[in-house]
């Protein structure tokens, strides 16, 4: 896969949809910066991250012919694709919350953002922007974050941790995407954070109840039996999980 590194970029993600709307027969390729000034993950969060010390870069793949329906595939593979990377690395106690969070010992040290680019009503193409705090030990103004290095002690190669995961990434995303949803989902649940335990959400007006995850749909939404006994499903921007 061809790789384009750059000193400093405002987002990568968005580095690569320019270079495919200037050349749409692009093929696989990855972008990695040392310093990214306007990191963003789900729901237009930001991404802060120390230079040189963490990962930020972004993978476009194409040829995936995926149906739109079908698109939370790319969620789950991408997200168990980065998990396999870091337990290999002997990252401790590592989830997904829901969307695509990585979490080790319940702190977050990666974000994943995912954006289609649809070709004659399906996904053709993807851009997969990865955020993993690696080397980076000061998180003062951020709550419940960590870094490999913090977890462990063991301070990373850089260059290594971005090979693994590009590649697992790539691997995983051809190798699953036929598999079905039922058997993508249920390794996808085996690592899902709080699931089938009481935990307390919050609503986009503040409002707090407490719920049990019960599973992720196959269309990625969030499934939460409350206490009335009543299951609803949620899009990202409809709920919030909180630790």
């Amino acid at each position: 896969m061809k790789s384009i590194k750059v000193r400093t970029t405002p987002s990568t993600n968005v580095y690569l949809r320019e270079l495919y709307r200037a050349n749409p027969s692009i093929k696989n390729c990855y972008v990695v910066a040392e310093n990214q000034t306007q990191g963003r993950g789900q729901m237009g969060a930001n991404w802060n991250s120390e230079k040189g010390k963490n990962l930020t870069f972004s993978v476009l793949l194409d040829g995936l012919n995926l149906k739109i329906e079908n698109q939370f595939k790319l969620s789950a593979i991408t997200s168990l694709a980065v998990l396999k990377v870091l337990k290999r690395l002997g990252i401790p106690n590592l989830k997904v919350k829901w969307p695509n969070d990585i979490l080790a010992d319940s702190f977050k040290i990666c974000g994943i953002l995912i954006e289609n680019i649809f070709s004659n009503q399906k996904i053709n193409t993807v851009i997969i922007g990865v955020g993993l705090n690696v080397n980076q030990v000061n998180f003062d103004s951020l709550y419940r974050a960590s870094s490999l290095k913090e977890l462990t002690g063991v301070h990373y190669d850089l260059d290594n941790v971005l090979r693994q995961l590009v590649q697992q990434i790539e691997k995983d995303m051809y190798e699953f995407l036929p598999f079905s949803h039922e058997t993508i989902l249920d390794k996808y649940h085996k690592h899902l954070f709080r699931i089938e335990k009481a935990s307390t959400f919050q609503f986009p007006d503040g409002e707090r109840t407490t719920g049990i995850i019960k599973k992720v749909s196959k269309q990625g939404l969030l499934e939460i039996l409350f206490e009335d006994e009543k299951l609803s499903s949620f899009e990202i921007k409809e709920i919030r999980l909180l630790y």
